[in-house]
């Protein structure tokens, strides 16, 4: 099997960021498997479709393109043929994506795709990418961090300033953790290295997860 390393945890924990710097350090492609839901979420809004109609959701995911670019460094992800567009994080998408991602049936069509996407290994992040998609995946690193700082991680990534509306974003994160958890239960892979992000600048957590995919992959990465 060709590499995968699995970076699995909550929204605001830090994934991308790692995720990305992982892939560019070690020649892999990268995937954000969460923006995947978040196009289909953002296409059925477009068309009108309700988020708790599954049929139409499982038919329109079947008619979105993903691909991995050739020519960003590290490869990543192609919607339809352009890379995901601001509109992806909008406040619309944030309502509506838990419970379009939600349906069984959706998440079958998704992971179809990310395993595609995956086939010739990269590092691969979402909620279940070690114990669902790439269950067989060399490293497994499970992402945890403090409600309010993950609030603050979020709206530096949206405006870059220091948030003064943290408290708020924690309460709206806790409350999409909560729906996430009923509609689409986080089970971590009981292998995952657990990671706590909290305090930590991205320098640091990379460093501590680089050094355990080096450790885990006996000098290949």
């Amino acid at each position: 099997m060709t590499t995968v390393i699995a970076i699995d945890g909550p929204a605001g924990s830090g994934k991308s960021t790692l995720a990305r710097r992982l892939a560019r350090t070690l020649g892999l492609p990268y995937l954000n498997t969460g923006l995947m839901y978040r196009a289909l979420t953002l296409e059925a809004l477009r068309r009108g479709i309700d988020a708790a109609d599954e049929p139409a959701l499982v038919e329109l995911a079947l008619g979105l393109r993903f691909d991995l670019s050739s020519s960003s460094s590290p490869p990543e992800l192609l919607i339809d043929g352009a890379p995901g567009s601001s509109q992806l994080t909008s406040p619309e998408v944030e309502r509506h994506v838990s419970l379009v991602s939600s349906h069984p049936r959706v998440r079958e069509v998704l992971r179809a795709e990310q395993r595609r996407l995956g086939s010739a290994g990269g590092v691969i992040e979402g909620r279940d990418i070690g114990s669902v998609v790439f269950p067989e995946a060399h490293v497994k690193i499970l992402l945890v961090a403090d409600p309010r700082e993950r609030a603050s991680r979020r709206l530096r990534e949206r405006d870059g300033s220091e948030p003064s509306q943290a408290g708020a974003l924690a309460e709206a994160l806790d409350a999409r953790d909560a729906l996430d958890a009923r509609v689409n239960p986080f089970v971590p892979a009981p292998e995952a290295v657990v990671v706590d992000t909290t305090g930590k600048n991205a320098n640091e957590v990379f460093a501590q997860v680089l050094a355990i995919v080096r450790e885990r992959l006996g000098g290949r990465g």
